[in-house]
């Protein structure tokens, strides 16, 4: 099945470069391109792409305002919203984070590596590493009174044991074969156990489910001295 893509980015040599790039690929293909949010959103409604690569710094509406907008349109469910970053650690990569992004990828990265994330985000992971992880829930994300919060201590009550430890270690950055590794399990069993947490905490995606498990102290920030 063909991954569709859109492309948000107010530099145009970029969008180009990307273009070029996913349109090489046989198994994802370019629908449409937009200069800043507002046209990110206009084209998301029209494309219904599966995947969009948004930058955050554009003019006019940003891609954070976009993407708030797009992950909270319930006809563009299935959308996932890729950042894309000068910066690899700020403020606005944690905010769209919250507000459903599924991950985010640096203006410097690879051509396999961009590819190789568009498909980790269009099969419903995230895109985060165990490192990048920890920083932003440690300097953002669990921070007090900072955005919305999208889960309380209570809202777990629903999930099982395991479906809490499994939250845990994919609140810790690690894929679903690590996981496995470390309970003992199958990576499909670990992945039933990730699929029925967000579908009992209404988590759009692996990344919110992340955010979450840090919002409800299911894992701790690092102290400071730790970080």
């Amino acid at each position: 099945m063909t991954i569709r893509v859109l492309l948000a980015d107010d530099q145009a040599l970029l969008r180009a470069t990307f273009r070029i790039l996913i349109d090489s690929c046989d198994d994802m293909e370019v629908v449409g391109e937009a200069t800043d949010g507002a046209a990110a959103v206009d084209l998301a409604r029209v494309h219904r792409p599966d995947v969009i690569l948004m930058d955050i710094r554009m003019p006019g509406t940003d891609g954070l305002a976009a993407t708030s907008v797009i992950c909270a349109d319930s006809e563009l469910s299935d959308t996932r919203v890729l950042i894309l970053t000068t910066f690899e650690i700020d403020e606005y990569v944690a905010q769209a984070l919250r507000s459903g992004a599924s991950g985010f990828l640096g203006k410097d990265v690879t051509a396999e590596a961009l590819l190789a994330g568009i498909r980790t985000v269009a099969a419903g992971d995230s895109l985060l590493s165990p490192g990048a992880t920890r920083t932003l829930i440690t300097r953002f994300l669990s921070a007090p009174g900072l955005g919305t919060r999208l889960a309380a201590a209570d809202d777990l009550s629903g999930l099982t044991t395991r479906e809490r430890e499994v939250m845990a270690w994919v609140a810790e950055g690690h894929s679903n074969d690590v996981i496995a590794q470390k309970l003992f399990v199958s990576p499909l069993t670990v992945r039933t156990h990730v699929h029925r947490a967000m579908t009992k905490l209404g988590a759009r995606d692996r990344a919110q489910l992340v955010v979450m498990a840090y919002q409800s102290g299911l894992v701790q920030a690092l102290p400071p001295e730790e970080r």
